[in-house]
């Protein structure tokens, strides 16, 4: 299809030309230009993504693979190549819609920032290695856009370079990030070592001629299953770029970087690519139940731990950067019981109201002057009236409150849990249920604390505090939309109906198909929603929401007395269960004492010492020694000379 070729490439190219355009003429063409290039080229790129769609809805295609070209023979194909389905395009236009309405909002975020045309390069940069990530047909392509979103996120949270918090970020998110990345490069050279391709068509297509009880030996009397292995290798890539636990504790501080890009990389690109990973290689995720219950397993610690430190939280992005750990946790618990749709599913809603709160804050610290503690803010309702709205909006859909779209995508999410049979559902499904509680508590808490009760900031002469520009509003209001109202579209296509949305795109077993089960026992999105109503999910979500109100508006001296007599508890989160203070101590501390250790001993003592110092004493104690035959006397030549042929001829004689 010439027009689906000419329609993928140019979504892709766009924001690449125009990261190109600003990043190296920025200077020149002046900052409106480069943000209106900016915006154009992803504009463009959502409005081609909208057409792909279009085009999958009419079910002219339901999967087409392009090709553009190889770059290297050697004994495979490696190329750059488009897998246009369902699942891509979704990703497509959620990642260029939610960039698209970044970089809207940054022209007012960043106009006074001597970096600004750097700054729209780079988001721009961003926005092409997602669509280059999710957009991929074969696992090089994957890696590519994996390292390339990586590169850049590192870019972007060190933005401010001048801070030293935001270089030790950035190094702190790179370093992380390469230990989940080695997993998943092992993973791939699995995939290579076990089907010989790395075309993931090729791959599923080999799956049924591939001896998938082969396994490999890790150690003497250590063989385990080879599928299991590489599926488990993949996935710690994913909690590297999904920031799981233990590899959580880059995200949190990338909120170093402005934040701007804290909405980009926590709502709908860097952070979900763990989670679109999972769901495009749900055919080989399968095959093992080992797998997939590690996958479960590490998804609900997530979820709920990381839920319970965002209570304690008085950063406002902290607060919601601990809420997106938290959210991503409960997509990788629906990927890991093979409700691949559901996870997907939640992605997309998750993305529209959590880009949603990151802007929302944004305004708030843009009209607070830069005051980010929630402990300095209060009664800003009647001073940022939209913004509260939204983000009212976006909370009540973070919490899964009816009719926002977040109700459904929860609570689809944990009941598909519910009826999943494999080992560790069951844990994971009261880990979401206690997290329902504490996400409504600590959003709210956020929703209180900011815009309701007394104001705990004092006035700056001459600096109103007020509702920013129309550029960050728009976005906002744009933003509340999908996160009100996406759900009640697109709920009964992509989940309930009969041929589903995805069924070209996922893999799933009839044994593990929790999805099917819920449309068995719920008649269409209507009856799930009558029922959800009245389960165990919303009410802890009300109950957690009026937890809030009591505690920071009706009785604010509660919390602080609850934090005396749990003072323990309080340390634990406060110290975000110790992952930081380890990691310094063993990590960074402990290979900074390994290496002091190599200089001071091995380095100084054995090799310049005993091995570089010997050799130097010892050839100067031969040199002294024979010194001495160099007398310059004639007749101690002489001599020798006679000693030396009396040596010959004896040897001559005895030999």
């Amino acid at each position: 299809m010439t027009t689906l070729y000419a329609l993928s490439l140019i979504t892709v190219a766009a924001p690449l030309l125009a990261s190109l355009v600003t990043g190296l003429f920025g200077k020149s063409i002046g900052t409106v230009v480069s943000h209106r290039i900016a915006v154009t080229g992803v504009g463009l790129a959502f409005f081609l993504s909208v057409v792909l769609l279009g085009i999958v809805l009419q079910q002219q295609i339901s999967m087409h693979e392009i090709s553009l070209y190889a770059w290297a023979v050697s004994g495979i194909t490696f190329e750059v190549g488009f897998l246009i389905d369902p699942l891509t395009v979704l990703m497509m236009v959620v990642v260029t819609f939610v960039s698209l309405m970044v970089h809207i909002y940054t022209i007012g975020y960043m106009h006074d920032d001597p970096g600004y045309t750097r700054f729209f390069s780079y988001i721009s940069l961003f926005t092409f290695a997602m669509l280059m990530l999710v957009m991929a047909n074969n696992f090089l392509q994957l890696f590519f856009g994996w390292e390339a979103v990586g590169v850049v996120s590192y870019l972007l949270i060190g933005f401010w370079f001048k801070r030293e918090t935001a270089i030790f970020a950035n190094l702190k998110a790179f370093l992380v990030n390469r230990v989940g990345d080695l997993g998943f490069l092992l993973g791939i050279a699995l995939v290579f070592m076990l089907f010989d391709t790395l075309n993931y068509q090729e791959v599923f297509a080999k799956l049924s001629t591939t001896d998938l009880k082969l396994t490999v030996s890790l150690w003497p009397g250590m063989d385990v299953s080879a599928i299991t292995l590489m599926c488990i290798l993949l996935f710690v890539g994913a909690m590297g770029k999904s920031a799981q636990i233990p590899l959580h504790v880059w995200l949190p501080d990338s909120m170093e970087g402005p934040t701007p890009i804290s909405a980009l990389i926590h709502a709908a690109t860097m952070v979900t690519a763990g989670v679109f990973m999972v769901a495009r290689l749900s055919p080989l995720f399968e095959l093992s139940d080992v797998a997939r219950s590690f996958v479960v397993i590490i998804g609900a610690l997530t979820a709920l731990m990381m839920g319970l430190v965002g209570i304690v939280q008085n950063d406002i992005k902290r607060v919601i950067a601990y809420s997106t750990l938290s959210q991503l946790g409960y997509m990788v618990v629906a990927v890991g019981v093979s409700a691949y749709s559901v996870g997907m599913f939640h992605l997309m809603t998750h993305a529209f109201f959590k880009a949603l709160l990151f802007l929302a804050a944004g305004s708030v610290i843009m009209a607070l002057h830069h005051q980010q503690d929630l402990r300095h803010m209060g009664g800003l309702k009647a001073y940022l009236p939209i913004t509260c709205v939204t983000a009212w909006i976006g909370a009540l859909a973070l919490c899964g409150i009816p009719p926002f779209s977040g109700f459904y995508s929860k609570d689809i999410l944990i009941e598909a849990v519910h009826f999943a049979a494999i080992p560790g559902a069951g844990f994971a499904y009261y880990a979401l249920l206690a997290g329902v509680f504490v996400t409504a508590l600590y959003t709210f808490r956020l929703i209180f604390l900011t815009f309701h009760g007394k104001a705990r900031w004092s006035h700056q002469k001459g600096h109103a505090v007020h509702e920013p520009g129309w550029v960050v509003t728009l976005p906002l209001i744009l933003l509340a939309i999908p996160s009100a109202v996406i759900a009640w579209f697109t709920v009964e296509p992509m989940l309930f109906a009969a041929n589903g949305y995805f069924k070209q795109s996922i893999t799933i077993d009839t044994a593990h198909d929790v999805i099917g089960q819920i449309a068995y026992h719920y008649p269409g999105a209507f009856g799930f929603a009558l029922h959800a109503v009245v389960t165990k999910p919303f009410w802890l979500a009300v109950a957690g929401i009026a937890t809030a109100y009591l505690c920071y508006v009706r009785f604010p001296k509660v919390p602080a007395r609850l934090a005396r007599e749990f003072s323990v508890v309080q340390r634990v989160l406060v110290n975000k269960y110790g992952f930081d203070e380890f990691y310094q101590w063993f990590f960074a501390k402990g290979t900074r004492n390994l290496s002091l250790w190599f200089w001071s001993v091995v380095d100084i003592r054995i090799i310049d010492k005993s091995l570089v110092g010997g050799v130097v004493h010892a050839w100067g104690a031969s040199a002294r020694l024979l010194r001495h035959l160099q007398s310059g006397y004639l007749n101690h030549y002489a001599f020798a000379m006679i000693l030396g042929l009396l040596g010959l001829l004896s040897f001559w004689l005895w030999g």
